[in-house]
């Protein structure tokens, strides 16, 4: 009797059945096997960016949806002794543009087979605790939104583990970093205000041991000193909505009447001193006080605040940030680079921002932070 030959579905069905009656996990094999091409196929379908055609790919999808296939990442890591996966350590001091940035630091490394771990900090001061644990993870790279004191970027580099600061800067040129330019920031603040005639300011600065407040609070003080403006009072705040508040009479009382401008190292503390002043103190926003903050978050944007502001371009730095760790990851050894980006001013209505009898179309004012590369 002749023979028939069995159709291809019948041996995939067959194998699959086969597959399905063992005690042991699915593998890679398997799927390679149900699916009619090679292990390293299979292997290369389940590899964000590899060149796979979309035949095998559709092939190899529907032999692992058949199989319940999960590819198993710590077995995988293993072998090419990589965790894919990138640790990122930042303040909740940073917690209202912790969506945007985490959004696009995961937006930028899925391509490369990355993935975010997670490491919140109370503040700076937690950023070397943290590290005890992080070493656990067998991270590939690290984005660090807080400060790291020399002795723990000296730990980065015998580990041997590429670290990016994010918005952070350090004296030493060894290490990559991604940064608005805060002490320009606060220059273009300065000046924008001093420009429409404001003469008396007040300073809330943020925490102590944050670096980036006290490159904002220099920024500040050095444009009024070279305009030959006098020295601002300076109330130290904690980012959040009091130290707004509790500022901005703290200022009042210092100067014995209500100063020309109020800048403040964020949003959330210049809000808080916005509503302080109206709502609290019935001072006129802007005709008889002018506020200004940092950083654009989303509230400062709300019709009952439309604030006057600097806004950093996060979304393109923290795709900087990723495909900076991401090259220092696959290259070993590659030459760190410093990448600033320029804040960009938002106008808003809480700050008079022309001399009064002046047509500001007449006399426009700039200052330009272009993106630099060193």
């Amino acid at each position: 009797m002749r023979k028939t030959k069995q159709t291809p579905v019948v041996c995939a069905a067959s194998k699959i059945a086969e597959i399905a009656s063992r005690a042991r996990p699915v593998t890679s094999y398997d799927v390679a096997l149900v699916a009619g091409v090679s292990q390293s196929a299979v292997s290369r379908c389940f590899k964000p960016g590899a060149s796979v055609s979309q035949s095998t790919y559709a092939r190899v999808m529907k032999a692992a949806a058949q199989l319940d296939y999960v590819p198993n990442a710590a077995a995988r890591s293993l072998i090419t002794r990589r965790s894919n996966m990138v640790a990122v350590l930042i303040t909740n001091r940073a917690n209202l543009y912790y969506p945007e940035l985490l959004a696009e630091l995961s937006n930028q490394l899925t391509p490369h087979g990355k993935r975010v771990l997670l490491f919140p900090l109370a503040s700076e001061a937690d950023a070397e605790r943290a590290l005890v644990d992080l070493w656990q993870f067998g991270v590939d790279g690290v984005i660090a939104a807080a400060q790291l004191p020399a002795r723990a970027v000296a730990e980065f580099k015998r580990r041997h583990v590429p670290l990016v600061l994010f918005n952070r800067l350090l004296d030493d040129a060894s290490v990559a970093t991604v940064s608005c330019d805060h002490h320009a920031a606060g220059r273009l603040l300065a000046a924008r205000l001093a420009a429409a005639g404001h003469r008396q300011f007040g300073l809330i600065t943020g925490s102590k041991d944050s670096p980036v407040a006290i490159a904002r609070q220099q920024g500040v003080c050095a444009q009024l000193a070279e305009l030959g403006l006098p020295t601002p009072q300076i109330v130290t705040g904690e980012f959040d909505y009091h130290s707004g508040a509790a500022g901005l009479k703290s200022l009042i009382a210092r100067y014995g009447s209500v100063p020309d401008a109020i800048i403040c190292a964020n949003d959330v503390m210049a809000i808080g001193c916005l509503d302080c002043a109206r709502h609290e103190l019935g001072i006129d926003v802007p005709g008889q006080l002018s506020v200004a903050g940092l950083d654009a978050v989303e509230p400062s944007n709300w019709l009952s605040y439309n604030l006057t502001t600097l806004r950093q371009p996060m979304a393109q730095m923290a795709a900087a940030a990723a495909q900076l760790v991401c090259r220092l990851i696959e290259v070993p050894g590659s030459d760190a680079r410093r990448q600033l980006f320029g804040a960009e001013f938002i106008e808003g209505a809480t700050a008079r921002l022309h001399q009064p009898g002046k047509n500001a179309g007449n006399a426009p004012f700039s200052l330009p932070l272009p993106l630099a590369i060193m």
